[in-house]
Parts: C-alpha cells; sequence; structure tokens
C-alpha cells in the first residue's frame, strides 16, 4: 500500500530523484503503470535510466546500461540537483518531526550519541534543492516525534509523507503535516496513538484506494526480479 500510494503522487513526465530501497521501487512502478514518461535520476549519475529489474544499488550496472546519459556524481549535484532541474525527490528518515525537519544522523546527544546513523548523504542538497519532496516510511511514535533530535535536513519542501497507515500532507497556513488520508482498514486515532505529536486531522478524510489488479501484478513482478540480470 505504501509503494502504490507513493507511486500515484509521480506524475508522467515529471523528473524523480531516485533513492534505492522502496522509493526505487516505487518510481519504477510508477513508471511501468501511468507515467511510462517519468525520467529516473540517480545518485551515481545515471540519467533517464530505464531498469528493466530493480536495482540493488546506486551503483548496479542495470542503471547504466539502460540510461540515457551517465555523468559524475558532482555533475549530478552541481548541474542537475542544485539548480533546480529535479521536480520531485525521495527521502527517509529515522526521525520526522511535524514540520517536516528530518534527521538521518544520531539519535541522542551528538558528541556521545544513543545511535549513530547513517548521515546525511546527500539528503540535504535533496532536501532544500528539489521541487518537492516526498518522505516514505512507517509510522511509529519512535519516528515520528515532536521535535528530531538533530536535524539533518529540512523539511520546507517535504509536501507528502506515506506511511502504512495513511498519508500526512503539508498545511502552508498551519506550517506542519496534517493527516489527509487512511489506508483501507486504518483509523485517525491508530495514525495519532503512533505520533508523536498532537496530530492534525484534516476535514475531509479520504481513504486511499486499493490497489488495482495492474499496480499489484507490476509491483510483484518487480518484487520477484530484484536485483536479477535482465
Amino acid at each position: 500500500m505504501m509503494a502504490v500510494a507513493a507511486a500515484r503522487r509521480l506524475a508522467d513526465g515529471e523528473v524523480c530523484f531516485v533513492g534505492i530501497g522502496l522509493p526505487s521501487t516505487v518510481a519504477n512502478l510508477a513508471r511501468r503503470t501511468h507515467a511510462p514518461g517519468l525520467v529516473l535520476v540517480y545518485e551515481s549519475g545515471t540519467i533517464g535510466t530505464k531498469p528493466r529489474t530493480i536495482p540493488l544499488s546506486i551503483g548496479d550496472g542495470e542503471l547504466a546500461e539502460t540510461a540515457d546519459a551517465v555523468v559524475s556524481v558532482p555533475e549530478i549535484f552541481n548541474y542537475w540537483l542544485q539548480p533546480g532541474r529535479i521536480d520531485v525527490g525521495f527521502l527517509g528518515a529515522a526521525e520526522l518531526d511535524r514540520r517536516g525537519d528530518i534527521n538521518t544522523t544520531v539519535i541522542g546527544p551528538y558528541d556521545a550519541p544513543d545511535v549513530r546513523l547513517p548521515g546525511a548523504g546527500g539528503a540535504p542538497e535533496i532536501a532544500a534543492s528539489c521541487g518537492r519532496v516526498l518522505v516514505v516510511m512507517r509510522h511509529s511514535r519512535r519516528s515520528f516525534v515532536e521535535r528530531v533530535g538533530f536535524r539533518t535536513s529540512l523539511g520546507d519542501r517535504v509536501a507528502t509523507v506515506i506511511t502504512d497507515v495513511g498519508v500526512l500532507e503539508r498545511d502552508p497556513q498551519r506550517g506542519e503535516l496534517v493527516l489527509t488520508a487512511l489506508h483501507p482498514g486504518a483509523t485517525a486515532d491508530e495514525a495519532r496513538a503512533a505520533t508523536g505529536w498532537d496530530l492534525a486531522v484534516a476535514g475531509e478524510l479520504v481513504e486511499t484506494p486499493p490497489p488495482t489488479r495492474d499496480e499489484l501484478d507490476v509491483l510483484r513482478h518487480l518484487e520477484a526480479t530484484k536485483g536479477q540480470a535482465a
């Protein structure tokens, strides 16, 4: 449901900065269903790639073999990302707060953390330079916190957060994320209980349409062939 709901947020013809893991599955699901003209850009330097299987890493040869162009990593960031040529970017988070700020650096004090996380990588640039940012993560009080312990990436452009419970979208007037949709079977109380702040709920809360047969067939094929030679 997370993959399908996120894929539906990608439009045909958009340029998408893709991450490995679920975002890669999401982007390729969208390209094989409703958005065949979606342009996929991976951090490794592949532009317009059309992988036949889900890559295992940004260095997977499948990305380069099926790309329109391959450039250096500095060029991806300096010429494509930072000048605003990317419409939408994907990010994950260890912690995310009501403003959309993201922590992927540390849990606990920075100098003596309880957990040291992978760090920023290209996330701050993605968060600052893409037209909008989509976050896909599981909904839990541990991850959805009142205020991130360390602000790795600014949340100003986090437009949508897709979880296993529902969808949160930025309310420009409130300046925070608001629950706007629930996946089939989920409840607003469930979403509130899994959130570390007083989660606002849209007045017209909708239910996410369930996956279509085509979406499920494509998704299952992508998962079954992940990492396999084309």
